[in-house]
């Protein structure tokens, strides 16, 4: 019944767009059935290893420093009110400038390479990990905090980072749509393959139901990395989960 729910609106929503676009003579909207043919002849070959691994690649690198940077610095922040008073001002600054318009910027830094793309995705991903995490070492509980110093639990490893971990999930989570959205823009300016180059060069050459499967592929690796990571924060927030249900039920 639970698979059912989750599939049955886009499987609607799929059925219309077939439905309503099955007339079309639209150069720029073709039929559904039109965009499935290019879906599979563009992308079941060597795009895949052309364009498709490396954007992911690249999306992966600059999560996983976006994750590590994010989670590091909010500890400390979040930790100590001292630091964080010094570095608000400087974080709401950067926080405020769209990622899109450091591209130019890090194109002169780190040319047009892979690292520029990283470091793109990086820009955007960090700030939701990290105000997420300073707001989660925030709110940990004074009470459980002297009770690990009294028994001699280390505090950060056992006690802050578990008890602010349903935030830093949250912000991950965030980050990760971020993320592959950078990772689209930052593809395409300057780049030689990757997902958001090659729907761009369809774009330009007119080859509209190739574009549009791109788009479509995109939507899809979306919804793979979104299942992806429940999964993952399903194993991670185990016991914050079973402490809701045990909530719950009394």
């Amino acid at each position: 019944m639970k698979a059912l729910k989750v599939i049955a609106l886009p499987a609607v929503l799929f059925a219309g767009w077939w439905v309503l676009s099955a007339g079309s003579k639209d150069f720029y909207r073709p039929p559904l059935r039109t965009i499935l043919v290019a879906f599979a002849d563009t992308w079941f070959g060597a795009r895949i290893a052309d364009d498709v691994l490396p954007s992911l690649a690249r999306l992966g690198a600059g999560y996983a420093v976006a994750l590590v940077l994010g989670i590091a610095a909010g500890v400390v922040i979040g930790r100590h009110p001292a630091v964080r008073e010094t570095v608000e001002p400087v974080l709401e600054f950067l926080r405020a400038v769209p990622p899109p318009v450091l591209v130019p910027i890090l194109i002169l830094v780190a040319g047009i390479g892979d690292l520029m793309k990283v470091l793109v995705i990086v820009s955007g991903c960090v700030w939701p990990i990290l105000l997420n995490t300073v707001e989660g070492v925030r709110a940990v509980d004074g009470v459980l905090a002297d009770t690990c110093a009294v028994y001699r639990v280390p505090p950060v490893r056992r006690m802050v980072l578990r008890a602010a971990s349903p935030q830093i999930v949250t912000g991950a989570r965030q980050a990760l749509s971020i993320g592959v959205i950078l990772m689209v823009i930052s593809e395409m300016f300057a780049a030689r393959s990757g997902l958001g180059f090659t729907v761009v060069q369809f774009q330009r050459g007119f080859q509209i139901p190739e574009m549009w499967s791109g788009v479509l592929l995109l939507g899809l690796i979306g919804v793979a990395l979104a299942a992806l990571f429940r999964l993952v924060e399903r194993s991670v927030l185990r016991w914050y989960h079973g402490q809701r249900a045990a909530e719950k039920q009394h």
